[in-house]
């Protein structure tokens, strides 16, 4: 580390085991990158991560099936032409494998492991106001005294949902954001997956062919689009190499940060128009549907609900069995409001004998048992391995299980039990010098293609941090009236969309108690990056420093 002598820390006599001018949690796409860019402007940084390796989410979430749904030549870094033509990937859509030797990759090439601390969690950590600096505990006994403090947790890492019984299950019992490194056997086994979003899917399609019996337990039944995943040939690999400057001028700027983009106006075509745009759209074995056909359906009830009844009509072909429709069609919300996912084959698991669908909507699961899950109606359903796909605490679990504590020793976990807030998902008022990525209140949250938008941030916070170095300055923090204008604005644009009208992980409906909110920001990737620039351009208005 870069200090290892131990002295008194002066607000409350911890003793210092090191001292940073920056601590990066975590070690995935953004904490990679972020170490990256603030070493490079001289800072002493400490990156710290609970894996045992680099990869955030591509570390952790190796389950059966675990693969991008972004195109793999526009989920990369684009600072640099050299780091991004010296990768090629095997096929459009690559599996978990291939993405964590990818994040290897840009940790060896950019020399990163020398500053990153691996097999730690982040305890705590408190703002000094004596000093106007972060005190960060870990579990490894480390007392951290840093200027920055920023967080890359990711927005999707912190497990959800656990059932009461667990501990007492005699067999085999796996999240699948903490799937271990060994193969698990499926072979013969009787196997239960709880959830069906985007990740159960992935796991249920993957082994369904492998199982003893499978009893797939869904709550929500899903709209979903078919992947097309082609293998990548060295020729492909250097079609998408030689569009780098295309992309790296129009990722910014469209509206989740895809290299596609809305456009067509729903009026301005005819019902023939519109279907011809609809099924080029689904075609493309991507996310293009959602994401790049019509932005009305986010608005208008109507145009969202004739897209939803083309991906119904869509689904029904597959499935044919009335009964298999009912269970696995969504009917009472409309499509694009939850979180799409793309599957290979999934509907078709169902077809196999050897899967079996469980409602629990109305039946909902009471209780893992020693042998078991028992829902609420007394049936158990006798298993040898439980798969939980049950999501996450989106956005804020990450750091609301960190013991954060800002001036006047406020708890953010406290604040966001209360009102989920940021300023441009950036800072939070109350925590000098604690950045975030990837929380509430900007795109990262959600909407987004995460490179797209980690990088951005990353690039923000390490041009607002050179600014006030640059000024000799200590601290930086929003205002609350800068705070209350992005809250504002952000709830206007959400607000007047379908997502919020739909309880979905989205609005954090998925956590009991959980303030209510959008958690991303809906106004497009590229006007929330203007509005940045703007901040930054203006020389931090907004923010107080000293």
């Amino acid at each position: 580390m870069a200090e290892t002598a131990t002295k008194p820390n002066g607000s409350n006599g911890a003793h210092v085991t090191a001292k940073f001018d920056a601590v990066v949690v975590g070690a995935g796409v953004a904490g990679l990158y972020q170490l990256y860019r603030l070493r490079e402007q001289g800072l002493k940084v400490r990156a710290i991560d609970a894996g045992a390796g680099v990869g955030g989410t591509w570390y952790w979430n190796r389950y059966p099936g675990a693969r991008f749904d972004s195109e793999s030549h526009i989920y990369q870094y684009l600072f640099s032409e050299e780091l991004y033509k010296g990768w090629s990937w095997s096929e459009k859509f690559p599996g978990q494998p291939e993405i964590e030797r990818w994040l290897n990759y840009i940790a060896d090439r950019l020399d990163l492991r020398k500053d990153i601390q691996f097999g730690t969690i982040v305890k705590s950590a408190h703002f000094n106001e004596a000093t106007q600096r972060w005190l960060v505990t870990t579990d490894k006994g480390d007392v951290i005294d840093t200027q920055f403090l920023i967080t890359c947790c990711g927005m999707l890492s912190a497990p959800h949902v656990s059932f009461p019984g667990q501990e007492t299950f005699k067999g085999q019992l796996f999240h699948t954001a903490r799937w271990p490194k060994e193969p698990v056997e499926f072979g013969g086994k009787r196997v239960g997956v709880i959830g069906n979003g985007a990740t159960g899917i992935q796991v249920i399609q993957t082994i369904a062919g492998e199982v003893g019996h499978l009893k797939v337990f869904v709550r929500t039944p899903q709209y979903m689009i078919p992947m097309k995943n082609p293998k990548y040939s060295e020729e492909d690999a250097e079609a998408y190499k030689s569009k780098f400057q295309h992309l790296t001028e129009r990722l910014p700027h469209t509206f989740t940060g895809f290299e596609y983009d809305f456009e067509h106006a729903w009026a301005g075509l005819t019902p023939e128009r519109r279907r011809e745009v609809i099924e080029d759209c689904w075609n493309d074995g991507s996310l293009k549907l959602w994401i790049s056909s019509f932005a009305e359906l986010f608005f208008d009830p109507e145009v969202n609900a004739e897209i939803s009844g083309f991906v119904r009509e869509k689904m029904r072909e597959r499935l044919k069995d009335p009964k298999l429709c009912d269970a696995l069609i969504p009917a009472d919300y409309g499509f694009g409001t939850h979180r799409v996912p793309l599957e290979q084959n999934f509907l078709e698991a169902f077809h196999r004998p050897n899967v079996e669908i469980v409602s629990v909507k109305a039946n909902p699961i009471e209780r893992v048992t020693p042998t078991g899950i028992q829902t609420a109606d007394g049936t158990i359903h006798e298993l040898d391995v439980i798969v939980l796909a049950t999501g996450f605490d989106a956005g804020t679990g990450a750091l609301t299980r960190i013991d954060i504590r800002g001036r006047d020793g406020r708890s953010l976990k406290e604040d966001w039990s209360k009102d989920i807030r940021t300023t441009m998902g950036l800072q939070v008022h109350g925590y000098p010098n604690l950045f975030t990525t990837a929380v509430p209140l900007a795109p990262s949250a959600a909407l987004c293609n995460m490179t797209t938008c980690l990088q951005q941030q990353v690039e923000w916070i390490d041009d607002c941090i050179r600014f006030v170095r640059t000024k000799n300055l200590k601290v930086v923090e929003p205002t609350k009236d800068a705070e209350d204008g992005w809250v504002a604005h952000h709830d206007e644009i959400a607000n007047a969309t379908l997502i919020a009208k739909t309880n979905s992980w989205y609005l954090g409906s998925n956590v009991e108690g959980k303030p209510r909110r959008v958690l991303s920001y809906c106004g497009g990737v590229g006007a929330y990056r203007q509005k940045c620039n703007e901040v930054a351009a203006s020389g931090y208005q907004g923010f107080t420093m000293n």
